[in-house]
């Protein structure tokens, strides 16, 4: 039998007196330090438990680690970013380390100042998935932590880059569309979204502009502001103004999801196609055709880079991973 557990916080000296070792044994385990035996970690991890010891996070900060990882979210109703989330968490498994989020300011996809706020929290590596956060801010947050640049494909050698084939999976999508025998074509994105960007969504709508000009077929780009709300309005207003459109591509599944809504509710007949392929678009009941970036792995890739980082390697790293269609029932052929 242990000493008893402390009525105040526990100390590292009471978890090192449960586990009958010596504090520096027990630092070691904190620090993941190299030669520490399985054994050795096992008693002092239970002790840890029994005691419901939780190492300072000051402490840990001035020994030069937190053992933390920041990422910034630019929209928490966004299906897409849980799947980066669960994959960033299934990459940490077994690691001392722990994820910290934290959303950007309502409205906005900047994500600057959620971003400071971890770096003042001194956590050890940083993921930015806001598209917009601007790079010259980046180079320095960069300077002082590990950053991975989540979506966009940045050209900096102090940060890395996880991203999607933007462009290609577009590509997907169209081309599905004109398969099918849709010519008149309606992209739903983002308000005032410039094609040259190097965003996400702006890949996306000049991939379709390049398709349609391509294809000789008129464009027609209706905008509005994020979300499912959002996206059922704009869908409704043009459909209640007589578009031609038999089909929509929406930049991503929110979206897609506000389309299919007015659609519904509208009794039009318009085919949608989503991006992202979000666990909701597989939903029987949905149906939704839509482009499948591998959310789960993109997140955990980015944590990977961040620990290579932390442990040492100092290149830039940029990974691109494919998209691909995943067609179902809200894409039909025209009935003219």
């Amino acid at each position: 039998m242990g000493p008893a557990v402390p009525l105040r916080r526990a100390t590292i000296e009471d978890v090192a007196a449960r586990a009958g070792v010596s504090r520096a044994a027990v630092s070691k385990v904190l620090r993941d330090a190299y030669g520490v035996s399985d054994a050795m970690r096992e008693r002092v991890t239970l002790a840890m438990a029994e005691l419901n010891y939780r190492p300072s996070i000051a402490a840990r900060a001035m020994r030069g680690r937190t053992y933390t990882i920041g990422i910034e979210l630019p929209d928490l109703a966004n299906q897409f970013f849980v799947r980066i989330v669960r994959g960033a968490t299934a990459a940490l498994e077994g690691t001392p380390y722990q994820l910290i989020l934290a959303p950007a300011e309502t409205g906005s996809r900047l994500g600057y100042r959620a971003l400071e706020a971890l770096v003042d929290r001194q956590v050890d590596g940083l993921i930015a998935v806001s598209p917009r956060v601007d790079e010259d801010a980046l180079e320095r947050i960069a300077a002082s932590v590990p950053l991975v640049m989540f979506g966009r494909l940045d050209t900096s050698d102090r940060y890395d880059v996880v991203a999607g084939d933007d462009l290609g999976g577009a590509r997907l999508a169209l081309q599905h569309l004109f398969d099918l025998g849709h010519t008149r074509i309606a992209h739903l994105t983002l308000p005032k979204e410039d094609p040259n960007a190097p965003y996400p969504h702006s890949g996306r709508l000049r991939e379709y502009l390049a398709a349609m000009a391509a294809h000789g077929f008129e464009p027609e780009v209706w905008s509005c502001e994020d979300g499912s709300d959002a996206a059922y309005r704009a869908t409704r207003d043009a459909i209640e103004r007589g578009t031609s459109a038999t089909a929509v591509f929406a930049a991503h599944d929110e979206l897609a999801f506000g389309a299919l809504r007015a659609i519904s509710d509208t009794g039009a007949d318009l085919s949608v196609i989503g991006y992202d392929d979000v666990a909701m678009a597989g939903h029987p009941a949905i149906g939704l055709t839509s482009v499948d970036q591998p959310g789960e792995r993109m997140g955990a890739r980015a944590v990977e880079m961040l620990l290579e980082r932390i442990a040492g390697r100092t290149a830039a790293v940029r990974e691109v991973f494919e998209a691909e269609l995943k067609p179902r029932t809200s894409t039909q052929p025209p009935r003219d």
